[in-house]
């Protein structure tokens, strides 16, 4: 069923609300939803690195620093 949201006429905050009730909706058909095999193969790689104790973590304040400094 297709659903138009007159996306142009909400505020920001409705917005966030709308992918808030999509996200929540999404969540109660995780099995569903389909996983491209590059990203189970990537999630596989990284969780035999944590397991080998060779996975390397850093701060959340870190990563958007180096997130900010790659897109300014």
């Amino acid at each position: 069923m297709p659903t138009t949201l007159a996306l142009k006429q909400l505020t920001v905050k409705e917005k966030l609300q709308v992918m808030e009730e999509l996200w929540s909706d999404l969540c109660l058909n995780q099995d569903q939803i389909p996983v491209p095999q590059w990203h189970r193969d990537l999630l596989d790689e990284r969780e035999r690195l944590v397991q080998e104790g060779k996975a390397v973590f850093i701060d959340w304040k870190t990563a958007k620093k180096r997130i900010a400094d790659k897109i300014s």
